[in-house]
């Protein structure tokens, strides 16, 4: 399948598995050419989910990415095969992610453009009906997955409600959304972003769950790293903005941006159980969501 990619086909392989990932993840490096493959192999499941369809999974990735690719820079799909345990495999694309450059924050403003014009054209160029039904259905779903205290879920429930029938959560149309918009799976590659990982893609989607994701991210990060969320705002400010096509939007976006940044937030707490960090998280997607009050 690589074809003139390995010109050497009988080259000794390095393979690196990772850790941390939903499935087994491997990276070949091809000795001596330069070139190396990611292959997932969904039938190899590494966190809690145990019980899904590999095969399923498998190929919605696999056309996720074909689809993405149209529209914005994703590691190149080459081959499935369900016998290999459901395997994907793609293009390595080597770089430094959002993470590093959190850590290393000279360039992060510079990285945080060309993430938001990244995201910008995958939304605006898979326009779609809007399944707002969904959208909540799957806030509920986290909630239960966290299972709060019953005055926290009911604080958490009324105010849904106010989120539901405000018209700052409608939309005209729905989206492609990468939906696992973490620091990691956005690389820059010499000056270049690439989005990672599109096995959790929504289709049908509000834009704005991306945007409120990657934000909540960066909140997440500056409050463990740096002793304060409220760090993070500069950037926050600076992605919204280049996301934006206008002031207008700008402000239109900053008034749905904190149901999503909610969600976001809600996101990691499944990490932290039993801990004071798991509060603060609650606390925090809380206030997100009384800026409907």
């Amino acid at each position: 399948m690589l074809g003139d990619k390995i010109k050497d086909k009988n080259c000794k392989t390095d393979v690196f598995k990772y850790g941390s990932t939903s499935h087994t993840v491997c990276r070949y490096r091809f000795r001596g050419e330069h070139y190396s493959v990611i292959a997932k192999f969904f039938a190899e499941p590494e966190g809690k989910l145990k019980d899904y369809d590999a095969h399923k999974a498998m190929m919605n990735e696999f056309h996720n990415l074909l689809k993405a690719r149209q529209f914005i820079n994703v590691p190149r799909p080459i081959a499935i095969h369900n016998d290999f345990n459901c395997v994907l495999v793609t293009e390595y694309t080597k770089g430094k992610n959002i993470l590093w450059h959190l850590d290393h924050r000279e360039h992060l403003y510079d990285v945080l453009r060309s993430i938001a014009h990244m995201l910008r054209r995958l939304h605006d160029s898979t326009h779609t009906h809007y399944n707002k039904q969904k959208e909540f259905a799957n806030f509920h779903q986290l909630l239960d997955q966290l299972g709060p205290d019953p005055a926290t879920r009911e604080q958490f429930n009324v105010l849904l409600g106010k989120w539901w029938y405000s018209p700052l959560i409608d939309k005209e149309y729905g989206c492609m959304v990468h939906r696992d918009a973490s620091p990691l799976n956005y690389i820059i590659r010499q000056g270049t972003p690439y989005a990672l990982d599109m096995e959790s893609c929504w289709h049908h989607a509000n834009n704005i769950r991306d945007v409120g994701t990657l934000c909540a991210e960066m909140k997440n990060y500056f409050q463990l790293n740096c002793g304060s969320g409220s760090k993070a705002e500069p950037y926050i400010g600076h992605f919204l903005w280049h996301y934006s096509k206008s002031e207008e939007e700008f402000r239109r976006i900053s008034g749905t941006l904190p149901f999503f940044m909610s969600i976001g937030l809600l996101r990691p707490a499944r990490l932290y159980r039993h801990s004071a960090y798991y509060d603060y998280l609650l606390k925090e997607a809380l206030e997100c969501l009384k800026a409907i009050q």
